[in-house]
């Protein structure tokens, strides 16, 4: 392969053919169903999925034989089916997803969700970087290998429509198209970060997430709060008292065995290259107010809280005024959304069980007390590389970003990933993508970097060419 002709035919394809594409897919608000109940009503999902098929039927004429089709069953999200012949053994499945989080609060004054802007070589929009770039890079890879005449493995691509909201339909797809797929040697997945954009990073294990909706309820209606204070316990305090259950509020540390695992001795050794590398960025990327301090007395500790030990949020909550429109009333009901980071080895099937009882068994002050709508994935572990894709990782790395291969252990989840472990156990795979230092996926100002995915998107090509020859 001529590397450098490769990051040319990237380039150039991304500029001229790529980024008008994306920009106009940044204009179309597809939220994920979990965030657009009447998504189908919408139509917003399907705009960017007839966008798709425009551009796609167009570039596949290059690739012999390639078929595109979006298959869509009653009440369920669409999904892109692509088949391209290979012409080499084996059969590669790339991954990536359309759908998107909701708009966030916070963009600068210049920018918006839906409002492409490009500026300092980067994208900046909704799903410009989570996750509408994978297709297109997929896609760009295979015309590269083409132009250079290079073979390749049968290559399948699945661009899925609800991974924002769990891959909630992804299940039903894959048991219909199993036959059709065949069975799978390597998974590239362009879904996941990267902590510098000086080298290739590949993911190596993912945490699940579990979440449902906590709610405590003492009235049937709001009281002045003068009159009941003292009489009628406050529903946050219950639900307070709640979560003290399962976590620990001074340190952060969860209470439950089941959430928890033990991080294998090569993983390990992994995070701590990891930390070599990133240092103090493994904490200072994020925006702390002045005075505030990262969770962890050493950068060791941060990153296993991060990617090995379980933590919970609270997303949302419901029951309560803003501010400035709350009365001295002594309110109802107290509703939190949690979202539970789980470590891979956790099962999330049967961590639901266990929080509920905990969390709903002798409500103090015999409030009505209700852990509902529960949902998550487990996480997942890669299995060791094989030599040629240890190798394929090294010269990409090494060919198009000027620095070794580096891997990373994500707090985030894909949970399709953990399924395509379990159906295809013999697979490699290639976690990847280009969610960098100050892309923001799910905030304000998201944004992808163009130079990095250039650079990906050539890399991509390389690690085809390699399996071809493996």
């Amino acid at each position: 392969m001529n590397s450098s002709a490769l990051r040319d035919f990237s380039s150039t394809v991304w500029d001229k053919d790529i980024l008008p594409a994306l920009c106009e897919f940044v204009r179309i608000p597809c939220l994920s169903p979990m965030f657009d109940a009447e998504w189908l009503k919408h139509g917003h999902i399907d705009a960017a999925m007839a966008l798709f098929d425009k551009w796609t039927k167009e570039k596949i004429k290059k690739l012999s034989g390639a078929t595109f089709e979006i298959i869509c069953e009653s009440g369920r999200t669409p999904l892109i089916f692509i088949d391209v012949p290979g012409t080499a053994k084996g059969t590669t499945l790339l991954y990536g997803h359309i759908d998107k989080q909701p708009e966030s609060c916070g963009w600068s004054p210049e920018l918006g969700p839906w409002n492409p802007v490009v500026k300092n070589d980067k994208l900046y929009g909704r799903g410009s970087v989570d996750d509408g770039y994978a297709m297109f890079s997929a896609i760009a890879s295979l015309l590269a290998l083409e132009e250079q005449k290079l073979p390749h493995a049968r290559c399948v691509i699945l661009i899925e429509a609800s991974e924002e909201s769990g891959s909630t339909d992804i299940p039903f797809y894959m048991d219909r198209l199993k036959d059709r797929i065949g069975t799978v040697d390597l998974v590239i997945c362009l879904d996941s970060e990267c902590c510098t954009y000086d080298r290739l990073w590949l993911t190596t294990s993912l945490r699940g997430l579990v979440g449902g909706d906590l709610s405590v309820r003492i009235l049937t209606h709001g009281v002045h709060s003068g009159a009941a204070s003292g009489v009628v316990p406050s529903s946050f305090r219950i639900l307070r008292a709640l979560l003290s259950r399962i976590e620990d509020e001074a340190t952060g540390q969860l209470k439950i065995p089941e959430a928890c695992a033990q991080i294998p001795p090569d993983k390990l050794k992994q995070l701590e290259s990891c930390v070599g590398i990133l240092g103090d960025s493994i904490h200072n990327k994020f925006p702390f107010v002045q005075g505030a301090k990262p969770m962890g007395e050493t950068l060791m500790e941060t990153a296993l809280n991060k990617a090995w030990k379980p933590q919970l949020a609270v997303t949302g909550m419901d029951g309560y005024p803003k501010p400035e429109t709350a009365g001295n009333v002594l309110l109802p009901y107290t509703t939190a959304r949690l979202s539970m980071r789980t470590p891979p080895g956790c099962d999330a099937n049967k961590l639901f069980p266990v929080l509920k009882e905990l969390l709903e068994k002798d409500p103090p002050h015999g409030a009505q007390v209700s852990f509902e709508n529960a949902n998550g994935t487990s996480g997942w572990n890669s299995p060791p590389l094989a030599p040629w894709l240890g190798a394929a990782l090294e010269n990409a790395s090494s060919a198009h970003f000027g620095n070794s291969v580096a891997f990373v252990h994500l707090g985030a989840s894909i949970g399709f990933i953990g399924m395509l472990a379990d159906m295809y156990p013999a697979a490699q795979f290639v976690v990847t993508g280009v969610s960098g230092p100050g892309s923001n996926p799910h905030g304000p100002d998201e944004s992808l970097d163009i130079p990095a995915v250039k650079k990906l998107t050539a890399c991509i090509a390389e690690i085809l060419a390699a399996q071809a020859s493996a």
